[in-house]
């Protein structure tokens, strides 16, 4: 299992400084990632960095750990800006980007406040045709795309990422509806929620077990939980840690919202990451 933090890029954390130099006391602390949220706001009246601006400061303040947004969605955003985004990014990274993906939600407003449709089948569409056109922009081949929502006449970028064959791609669902697991299932990894509740490791024995009758490739497979541990009891990390390896978990995230404040996220990077046997 690989340890992550996980905080949004709005708020406290609505500074790109403050975000690169906390991605550099996670690296010191030995932690395997930091992934932030993307979010790029609308009525809202909190300060917010942009999450590819504030991925850049962090990639140059550190220099093992993985970094990416969980999760960008990618209906909101032009599929050949991230594709650029993200291979300039891999590149400046040494090859540590993950491509968290997902079809977002009006929640904040985030469609509607700027005159977009807020129809989540509608962003389901958007999001399939969008992960085909980054997947052949970051391939360096030339190619033309006619699809419902994106056409690409003789496109070609380059350079190509430094992770071959592909950035990683995780993909965002709510469980338990399958159609986002069945997409998720065709990438790299799942991001799984749920609705008004956090997820048990009776959810991920289900959902990994669906998502094995999905895989049509036996390439790894990430499967990311969050939560919270100690990391100065190891007997009870042990204890929360241990059920959701059993069912398949490969990343646990450290997960923090706008309800805690910067002491106590600092707090628990210096501890550094919780063991597991």
């Amino acid at each position: 299992m690989h340890f992550a933090i996980n905080t949004p890029n709005f708020g406290l954390y609505g500074d790109a400084r403050l975000l690169a130099e906390l991605a550099y006391e996670a690296e010191e602390a030995g932690w395997d990632a930091f992934f932030i949220w993307d979010h790029i706001g609308a009525s809202w009246e909190v300060p917010m960095a942009d999450p590819w601006i504030a991925l850049t400061a962090m990639a140059m303040r550190t220099q093992r750990i993985k970094l990416g947004p969980i999760v960008t969605p990618l209906p909101r955003r032009r599929p050949w800006k991230v594709a650029r985004e993200a291979v300039t990014l891999d590149q400046l990274s040494g090859g540590r980007l993950i491509l968290g993906v997902g079809i977002g939600s009006d929640f904040g407003r985030e469609f509607s406040c700027f005159g977009e449709s807020s129809e989540d089948r509608l962003h389901g569409e958007m999001l399939d045709e969008s992960l085909e056109v980054l997947t052949k922009l970051w391939s360096g081949e030339a190619f033309s795309y006619v699809g419902k929502h994106y056409q690409l006449t003789e496109a070609r970028f380059l350079p190509l990422p430094v992770q071959q064959p592909r950035i990683p791609i995780w993909v965002a669902g709510v469980w338990p509806n399958k159609k986002p697991f069945r997409r998720a299932a065709r990438w790299d990894g799942v991001s799984p929620i749920a609705e008004g509740r956090e997820l048990t490791p009776e959810d991920y024995q289900e959902l990994t077990a669906y998502l094995k009758t999905q895989r049509q490739s036996n390439e790894p497979f990430d499967v990311i939980a969050a939560g919270h541990t100690t990391g100065s009891d190891k007997v009870q990390d042990q204890a929360t840690l241990q059920p959701f390896a059993e069912a398949g978990v490969t990343w646990w995230q450290e997960a923090f919202d706008w309800n805690y404040s910067l002491e106590q996220v600092r707090t628990r990077i210096r501890l550094g990451p919780p063991t597991i046997a």
